[in-house]
């Protein structure tokens, strides 16, 4: 599946532009502020339907408009598709594929799969353990997409059991339904620990070796650290029984996978506390690169890989061996202030994009595509 064409209107610093993608890599230039950034932005959302940089979607309306609009051209093995992306503030999105209004497009089987490196996600490696979790469980669910409802059914269960410790807490609620939300959260439980455990016994190895090859040294490992140690929902309903009172103390259930942790490690020490930046990006970008394979080989369709300014920490040898990774086969659009930043950026088969004052540039012969 290949994205061949974005359209946007009113999106961040945009009026109305239209960029044309390569089948292999693009290499979108341009100075600090310029819209880099906003671009590949948009490509995501045009694909997914949300932003992967806010969670305040206003944001994203070009300043002093109402409304936003993206498409995306893609080309599957049944032809050419379009997938668009209406959104205005406080209103309910309109989805569409092929013009046809969609609930979701993850549902879609046209949508190409979609992986995100920006200098803004490097709280995955640096933030909170709950940041871990969620990207862990977007990922199965891209890998396994009937494994999405595991995630759905678990966070509708905690929130009940979390609704009734609160109320007999506060005595409005006896105990005596306790053990059958226990069994419920467990059985869940369980189903939602193999899955992210199987999830990075697939991205271990490729993490290890993406890391080593972009310049990670001293063993960098990525590991998945269960709360519970149980093996079957029995023992993980006992070990929920075991800290109720514990949690009527804390008015939460206190333990079970919604406190799991995805560890990045180099030399045995934890890279969110002891790596720096430049380790951390490295860490990142070593994730994104693992999941990218384990996606393409699980559904047959490489990612298209958005990255912002990768090149930035690398030095030359680094940059080659990311692009060498890239040249494999999939989609990339690669961001970076000049070209010449990206190795091989002047080969025939790459686009070669140019943004500035709110426009998008062609580099074969300096077209302008939008503004």
């Amino acid at each position: 599946m290949i994205a061949t064409r974005v359209r946007l209107r009113s999106f961040r610093s945009y009026g109305a532009v239209e960029a044309h993608l390569g089948p292999g890599i693009t290499v979108v230039a341009g100075r600090n502020g310029a819209g880099k950034s906003n671009l590949l932005e948009a490509i995501y959302f045009a694909c997914t339907g949300r932003s992967c940089r806010t969670g305040n979607e206003r944001e994203c309306v070009r300043f002093g408009e109402s409304v936003a609009r993206l498409e995306v051209d893609v080309t599957a093995a049944d032809g050419t598709h379009r997938i668009a992306v209406g959104f205005e503030p406080g209103e309910a999105k309109r989805l569409t594929v092929d013009g046809a209004a969609v609930e979701r497009l993850s549902d879609c089987a046209v949508r190409p799969l979609v992986s995100v490196f920006m200098p803004d996600r490097l709280e995955l490696v640096t933030g909170t353990p709950a940041l871990r979790r969620a990207h862990l469980d977007q990922v199965v669910a891209a890998l396994w997409p009937s494994r999405a409802a595991t995630r759905r059914a678990y966070s509708s269960v905690l929130a009940q059991r979390n609704a009734l410790v609160s109320a007999i807490r506060a005595g409005r609620a006896g105990r005596a339904s306790l053990p059958a939300w226990d069994s419920e959260l467990a059985r869940n439980g369980i189903a939602l620990m193999a899955d992210r455990a199987e999830l990075v016994a697939r991205l271990a190895p490729r993490f290890s070796e993406h890391a080593e090859q972009l310049g990670l040294e001293d063993t960098p490992q990525v590991a998945y650290r269960p709360r519970s140690r149980a093996l079957d929902a029995d023992a993980l309903a006992a070990e929920l029984a075991e800290r109720v009172e514990t949690d009527l103390q804390r008015g939460f259930t206190t333990h079970g996978p919604h406190r799991d942790e995805l560890a990045f490690s180099r030399a045995g020490r934890d890279l969110r506390a002891y790596g720096s930046r430049g380790q951390q990006r490295l860490g990142l970008l070593a994730l994104l690169l693992a999941e990218r394979e384990a996606l393409a080989e699980a559904r047959g369709s490489v990612p298209l890989m958005l990255l912002d300014d990768p090149m930035s920490e690398l030095d030359p040898t680094r940059r080659e061996r990311l692009m060498e990774v890239l040249r494999r086969g999939g989609q990339s659009v690669v961001a970076a202030t000049e070209a010449d930043l990206v190795p091989g950026a002047d080969a025939p088969d790459v686009v070669r994009l140019a943004v500035a004052e709110g426009a998008v540039l062609q580099e074969a012969g300096r077209k302008r595509l939008a503004g």
